[in-house]
């Protein structure tokens, strides 16, 4: 079969690999379409040291069911399926509390760091454990069902925060978790701020239904606070995950006020500890999701998140080295963009 590996650095082959040969837990999915993530563009140029060559890359997707294990239950070849991006085990203290994302034996999908390796789905065939499977409503196409792992990380952040109706809420970044936070938050009852550096991207946050957007580069405490009566958001979330977004959080939320934390770009940020424990804020960070595919599945399938406003480009699988390119140099007008293959 075919597949985008990450040969070095900055390097990616579309060429020949070993099909996978699955386990009696286990599916083969033949690939229709796969997403490129954010932390893939990361891991192509080495700066977060989770994708080690060689490795293929990808875990944004979803197919068709080529084969399926004999231990698997409720899924048989044919079947259109997503799967999560985490494989985890069922088995260990924070799976049996539902809190997948939490597992101990944890492996991401097209993931090669110090502590494992595994193969991601920008390929022909991918193999997954059969408990990961979701099944696809008739109205998501594969292309829309490709979108549901940054839905389920963005649902999850949301899910995260404790709302209360007509809310107001702040998004520091505008990208793709941060446009399905907004719509997500639109779902909840909440009043939604989107803040970022790019006018194109505010303007997709207004279209998506934020009803206010405020470009980075200007007064945004002093406008946030205009438009609370002074006292601040009840939430802010930042999807971003540098210095910068992180205190402009914090400084964004009225007292007893909650910042959840989403991205995470920079490993350290520093901020004021004093500010948050006289002020009683709530500092929540939520990795991933756990369990929320389904939901994601419905939402996209009813018409309640729109992910097609997100998908810049559909591009053949083997034409996936060029679009990474694209997106590392920070091309206008990029969000999303999936590769398919035939």
């Amino acid at each position: 079969m075919k597949a985008l590996v990450l040969e070095r650095y900055l390097s990616l082959a579309y060429k020949e690999v070993p099909r996978p040969v699955i386990g009696p837990e286990e599916v083969l999915i033949r690939v229709k379409a796969c997403a490129i993530c954010g932390s893939d563009v990361h891991g192509y140029d080495g700066s977060t040291g989770r994708r080690l060559p060689e490795v293929i890359m990808g875990h944004e997707a979803a197919g068709v069911i080529e084969e399926a294990g004999a231990g698997v239950i409720g899924y048989a070849a044919g079947d259109r399926v997503a799967f999560d991006s985490t494989v985890y085990c069922g088995r260990c203290w924070f799976c049996t509390c539902g809190r997948f994302n939490l597992c101990d034996n944890r492996r991401v999908l097209g993931v090669h760091c110090a502590d494992y390796k595994r193969d991601g789905a920008m390929a022909d065939y991918a193999a997954v454990p059969g408990h990961i499977l979701y099944k696809l409503p008739d109205a998501v196409t594969f292309e829309q069902a490709a979108m549901v792992e940054p839905l389920s990380v963005a649902l999850h952040a949301v899910k995260n925060a404790s709302i209360v109706l007509n809310d107001t809420a702040v998004v520091y970044g505008a990208g793709t978790i941060g446009l399905l936070i907004i719509q997500a938050l639109k779902l909840s009852g909440c009043r939604v701020i989107a803040v970022d550096l790019d006018q194109g991207k505010l303007d997709m946050a207004l279209a998506l239904g934020a009803d206010y957007v405020l470009l980075s580069d200007g007064d945004v405490q002093g406008r946030i606070l205009a438009l609370t009566e002074r006292r601040g958001c009840d939430l802010a979330f930042d999807a971003v995950g540098i210095h910068q977004t992180f205190n402009n959080a914090i400084s964004s939320v009225r007292k007893g006020g909650q910042v959840i934390m989403v991205g995470n770009l920079s490993a350290k940020v520093d901020f004021n500890l004093q500010n948050a424990v006289v002020r009683e804020l709530r500092l929540q960070g939520t990795c991933a999701s756990a369990g929320e595919y389904e939901t994601c599945l419905d939402l996209i399938g009813r018409g309640r998140i729109n992910v097609d406003a997100l998908i810049s480009a559909t591009a053949p699988m083997a034409e996936g080295a060029k679009w990474f390119d694209a997106l590392r140099a920070g091309q206008a007008g990029l969000t999303k963009v999936v590769l398919v293959n035939e």
